[in-house]
């Protein structure tokens, strides 16, 4: 942004016009940290895209934004835009393919300022529904030398047009934006990687689980079916050793179902808890209670972590420390919620990062550290477990 007017007035009156610089840079540095930090507090891809397009238009003061993001094909896997209404893009029609201004950006991937887009060569099959576009200003999002995606903007709400300040600070949001749109596709792809490890861990379940007790009902079943005859007495001993086998194996099957079932958030965190407590307190001999302040509202990323975590937890104490008793407890201490899940099982060595067995500890922890939380396990052999999730407010 130009101060020369500003400086110049200063300097007739006889000021020191350092401070002055330095206090536009402090407004152009904030405004660019407030850009910044609205941007990295999203962690899917798709909002950390339209956060980016929505604060570039802020930043920039324009009236239109988007921002491409290039497939393998030379062209556009998603198209984002700011300024332009659902019912306005519908006209509009289908995503913008290998022609045009965006197509000469997508290849050249270099930065482009212009008066007027629609004198340029490349101005050309724009829709007809779509808005009349004049001054213009694109930046290409870099990591190293792959481009992950270009902001587009246009026609400045200010006149003059887009400026090299403009243009400079575009490009620094961009730097900064390639960092955010990294970090959610590492977050995404981390949580691909769990939901694979969920799904071989509930495999597991149902083969050491749910398989294990159904051959021992089918032996168990033979043996009756053998003992029918001559040892009527041992035949119902058998028979209820069946009965046993099969109650057991089902209440395995509907644990790992209720498992694979999807969180249901709608009626947020605190009832969800005591929904699924409740559940497990009916299906396990294990007594399963939970103590939450209603008060407590998280965002709905936050809210499915702390959710996951708890079903962790709670799949530990009633499967792995044969506890007598479970408590989630959930309130707030200096600005933050925290969720505790303390059982009264065997417990186990805290010191021990991963347990024998596996109680997926790296795994909480990995979901704790994605919403800037912290997660600790307070534990030792015969003394019970107690683990404890912050998150600030």
């Amino acid at each position: 942004m130009s101060t020369g007017g500003r400086s110049q007035g200063r300097r007739k009156a006889g000021m020191d016009t350092g401070d002055g610089c330095r206090g536009d840079q402090g407004a152009t540095l904030h405004a660019v940290s407030s850009a910044v930090l609205a941007v990295t507090r999203h962690l899917s891809v798709h909002e950390v895209l339209q956060v980016i397009v929505r604060a570039a238009a802020q930043l920039l003061d324009a009236r239109y934004a988007a921002l491409g993001v290039p497939d393998d094909e030379g062209s556009f896997a998603e198209f984002v835009v700011e300024g332009v209404s659902d019912e306005e893009w519908e006209r509009i029609g289908p995503l913008p393919r290998q022609h045009g201004m965006l197509a000469a950006m997508l290849h050249g991937a270099t930065a482009k300022r212009l008066g007027d887009i629609r004198k340029e060569p490349e101005f050309e099959g724009w829709p007809v529904a779509h808005p009349v576009l004049k001054d213009f200003l694109g930046v290409p999002i870099r990591d190293g030398e792959d481009v992950l995606g270009i902001i587009f903007l246009a026609n400045k709400r200010r006149p003059g047009g887009f400026t090299q300040d403009d243009e400079d600070l575009l490009s620094l949001f961009a730097a900064h934006a390639a960092i955010a749109i990294t970090n959610a596709r590492l977050y995404e792809h981390n949580r691909e990687l769990t939901v694979v490890a969920e799904r071989n861990r509930l495999a597991r379940e149902l083969h050491d689980a749910v398989a294990q007790k159904l051959f021992s009902l089918r032996l168990t079943a033979r043996t009756a079916s053998a003992l029918a005859e001559r040892d009527p007495v041992r035949t119902v001993r058998e028979l209820e050793q069946v009965e046993r086998l099969a109650a057991e194996a089902l209440a395995e099957l509907r644990a790992v179902i209720f498992e694979l079932r999807p969180a249901d958030l709608a009626d947020g965190l605190v009832a969800s808890l005591r929904k699924h407590v409740e559940v497990l307190d009916r299906a396990h001999e294990t007594s399963v209670r939970i103590s939450a302040d209603e008060a407590v509202v998280l965002p709905e990323e936050h809210e499915t972590v702390a959710f996951r975590i708890t079903q962790e937890a709670l799949y530990n104490a009633l499967r792995h420390a044969g506890a007598r008793s479970v408590e989630v407890r959930l309130g707030t201490e200096d600005a933050r919620a925290v969720l505790e899940v303390a059982d009264d099982g065997a417990g186990f060595d805290a010191s021990d990062t991963e347990p024998q067995g596996g109680l997926g500890l790296a795994s909480m922890r990995d979901r704790a550290y994605s919403i800037g939380g912290e997660l600790t396990i307070d534990a030792a052999p015969g003394k019970g477990t107690t683990v404890r999730l912050e998150v600030p407010l």
